[in-house]
């Protein structure tokens, strides 16, 4: 998503605007997306909400699939609309992110100079007449703010379910056109030992407020299915379009 990360400062974004966005072109590359457990109950209405393991982190984390193939979005048309009720949070905040800083448990924001919708001519002013940051700065801040809390949940909802060997692979197969295609690499809640858990267990997840998203993570396995749907879609228009300029090629000749 990002081609060029950098902390947001005065001497280096002075005179920067940003542009309103007006397009998801840049997430048309995207086949997943990471998501929080607060957007589990919105985004399982409309993406397969499956979890990867970051290796290097020791943990999992939530995201949405929005291609069945790498490099992927079937929710970004062709005209960089997004073409779904719900954009996760963290494609809603470019061209923003927070960073860690060196000290424990502080972050910057930081701004992708690399995007489209940073300008030198268009757009809102990130600084003032007098280098005080605008609404514009302060908006991403307390935005970023709200997520970063959220994500805190999400890592603790993630190691407990982690903890208690609650996941297990996803190992699905899916018809892709005229071939079948098999969807693995990512991982999903074990339904079986969530129905065996002790009453212990299980009280405690009510009370961290876990169950809803588990469940919402559950039910979203079905919108695989809607992949299925905009791909076809997608190469059947693909396919017509290709016919059109066709004809369009034998009637110049």
């Amino acid at each position: 998503m990002f081609q060029k990360l950098v902390p947001v400062n005065l001497e280096r974004h002075a005179n920067k605007k940003i542009k309103q966005v007006e397009g998801f072109g840049f997430a048309a590359g995207f086949h997943i997306a990471s998501v929080m457990m607060h957007e589990f109950a919105r985004a399982a209405a409309i993406y397969p909400i499956v979890f990867i393991e970051d290796k290097q982190q020791d943990e999992f984390r939530p995201v949405v699939l929005l291609g069945l193939d790498a490099n992927e979005n079937l929710f970004v048309g062709s005209d960089g609309k997004w073409q779904a009720s719900y954009v996760p949070a963290i494609i809603r905040r470019y061209p923003f992110a927070l960073a860690r800083t060196d000290k424990e448990g502080q972050f910057t924001v930081c701004i992708d100079e690399g995007s489209s919708l940073v300008s030198d001519d268009e757009g809102n002013a990130m600084f003032d007449d007098k280098k005080e940051p605008t609404q514009v700065i302060e908006n991403v801040k307390r935005y970023l703010g709200e997520l970063q809390q959220m994500e805190v949940i999400s890592q603790a909802f993630c190691k407990f379910l982690s903890e208690h060997n609650m996941f297990t692979p996803l190992n699905m197969r899916v018809r892709d056109n005229d071939r079948i295609k098999n969807i693995t690499g990512c991982y999903v809640i074990n339904e079986d030992r969530l129905n065996n858990l002790s009453d212990e267990l299980f009280k405690e997840m009510r009370d961290k407020r876990y169950l809803p998203a588990i469940y919402a993570q559950l039910i979203s396995l079905a919108q695989i299915d809607r992949l299925v749907m905009l791909k076809d879609e997608r190469a059947g228009d693909a396919g017509t379009s290709s016919k059109k300029e066709s004809k369009k090629a034998k009637a110049a000749s």
